[in-house]
């Protein structure tokens, strides 16, 4: 009995820890004031990323300094060389704004360590070079003239700053990946002074630019030998409670390596996974960040672009997963989006002009609404609309399973013509539908009793 009960007593400290540990927190919001803070983002699930540097020079992927080992001497021809003449955020903004992105997230320092804004702490920066300003600047207030809401991403690696200590993915690391090869080349270099070079700049974006709604970190890669960085490398903690302190409303992304806290990310980033992949973050508060094509960055001879289709797979598998799609562009090196990226967001101005309740407000369906056959489903709570994505447009009629006596009316979402609906056996309805499609997935929208 008495080893019962020690055994009964482990398990109650056990599972207390467990639970203080699920419970740990940074700051002391609320979860009612959390899911207010989140709601217009929520809410507004699609999203523009822009990925701009001098990488966009090289034209040839935006991890380039990594992938061919070059170090600072080599890398400065881009600075040198970068001139975007053609910049034109107001442009891009209206392109956003056009395809349906309701916010926007820009590279203000990529891995690379170069910054688009005017920094005191640097002078690797878009003012030093012939572009001669503060692009960050010109961003934020073009974007938020279209009424989108203004994001910064910032790199936590930095592979130019003379400080920031090499590791296992710095363009610097040693072939033979020794310990004492690793500290050899760090023997000079102080990531103490880094994290407060950080904290400073960041400090900056978040103090010289007026509110700013969302602030993506990248990233954090733990390792167990060392040769990693994690949140003891960014001084995490201390780097949310600032960012916090200094902007209480911004949304963070989950990449501080904050995982043990209950407050230290709001929404996880699952990257270029496939849309079959999205269904088991239902539930969650998360956002899917996607390419246009293969690459962040701008990348001239680079092939592989996606569909109009396949974008658009994208944006309803998200939603209809209860997600956020943000879809990156990587403008050119002149400072304009490529013209297959201005393809696709007209592509998806088109869609969306037509079909965009199917997506704002919007997350996965009830239980209660199987999804019928060769479609998606999405819902809005509020209006009590269910919208079915026909991936597969069935020929003369749709049925809906088990939805009998659950609709009171139906129609295309685009031109909101009727679709007539019958009785189909005990439980289902069968929809009389037209011969041909009035758009690629198109969307019906089920008015619910």
């Amino acid at each position: 009995m008495l080893k019962k009960l020690q055994l009964f007593a482990v398990l109650v400290l056990v599972t207390a820890s467990s639970v203080m540990a699920q419970q740990k927190m940074i700051g002391t919001e609320t979860d009612a004031q959390k899911t207010q803070r989140m709601a217009w983002w929520q809410d507004s699930r699609f999203g523009m990323f822009i990925h701009w540097g001098l990488y966009s020079g090289a034209a040839r992927h935006e991890w380039v300094k990594h992938n061919e080992k070059i170090d600072n001497a080599g890398y400065q021809k881009y600075f040198d060389q970068f001139n975007p003449d053609y910049f034109d955020p107001q442009k891009w903004a209206k392109q956003a704004k056009a395809a349906g992105m309701k916010y926007a997230v820009l590279t203000t320092k990529h891995h690379e360590g170069f910054c688009l804004f005017d920094s005191k702490y640097t002078d690797y920066k878009a003012p030093n070079t012939q572009a001669k300003r503060d692009l960050v600047r010109e961003y934020v207030n073009a974007f938020r003239a279209q009424g989108l809401k203004v994001g910064f991403y910032y790199s936590l690696l930095d592979w130019h700053h003379p400080d920031y200590t090499i590791d296992e993915i710095h363009p610097q690391s040693p072939k033979d990946k020794s310990d004492a090869s690793y500290a050899k080349l760090n023997k000079n270099r102080d990531m103490a002074k880094y994290r407060q070079y950080m904290r400073n700049q960041i400090t900056e974006l978040l103090t010289n630019y007026g509110k700013i709604d969302i602030l993506w970190l990248d990233f954090s890669f733990p390792r167990a030998d060392g040769h990693g960085k994690g949140k003891d490398d960014w001084g995490s903690v201390e780097l949310l409670k600032l960012i916090r302190k200094l902007q209480p409303g911004i949304i963070v992304d989950n990449r501080l390596n904050l995982e043990e806290y209950k407050d230290g990310a709001d929404f996880e980033t699952p990257e270029q996974v496939s849309t079959a992949e999205l269904a088991k973050y239902r539930g969650k508060t998360w956002e899917t960040c996607q390419t246009f094509s293969g690459s962040w960055g701008y990348y001239r001879d680079e092939n592989t672009w996606k569909t109009h289709r396949q974008l658009l797979d994208l944006l309803i598998t998200s939603v209809s997963n209860g997600g956020n799609l943000i879809l990156n562009v990587g403008p050119t090196a002149r400072g304009e989006f490529d013209y297959r990226a201005t393809n696709a967001l007209d592509s998806l101005a088109h869609w969306m002009h037509a079909n965009d309740k199917s997506i704002y407000n919007c997350t996965y369906a009830p239980d209660t609404y199987k999804i019928p056959e060769g479609s998606k489903l999405t819902y809005n709570k509020a209006t009590k609309k269910l919208y079915v994505q026909l991936f597969d447009y069935p020929k003369g009629k749709l049925i809906l399973p088990g939805y009998a006596g659950k609709i009171k009316y139906a129609q295309f979402l685009n031109d909101h013509s009727e679709l007539l609906y019958k009785p189909s056996g005990a439980d289902d309805l069968e929809i009389t539908m037209p011969a041909k499609p009035p758009y690629e997935i198109p969307v019906i929208e089920l008015s619910l009793n």
